[in-house]
């Protein structure tokens, strides 16, 4: 059984096709996978699930929604970083 102290959460963004999604990722405090490249590398993970989530079109400036809870499919990602990096 996992702990809350063994998660840390990370600010991210990632951008789609058609989004730019900005929110927090949940990742293991240490050891393996705790590095954000190591996570999303990880070839049996199909969707990321992002809280508090900015969903911003890119065809629509202005065009914003907010979600508490987002699932993103991994084959719509195009680009994913830290928002530390942005």
């Amino acid at each position: 059984m996992r702990r809350a102290l063994d998660l840390r959460e990370e600010q991210v963004v990632l951008e789609t096709d058609r989004y730019r999604i900005s929110g927090t990722l949940t990742l293991p405090r240490e050891g393996y996978r705790s590095r954000l490249s190591d996570y999303v590398n990880q070839r049996d993970r199909e969707f990321f699930t992002l809280s508090e989530a900015t969903v911003e079109s890119l065809d629509s400036p202005g065009d914003t929604r907010k979600a508490r809870f987002l699932m993103v499919g991994r084959n719509h990602i195009r680009l994913i970083a830290s928002a530390a990096d942005s």
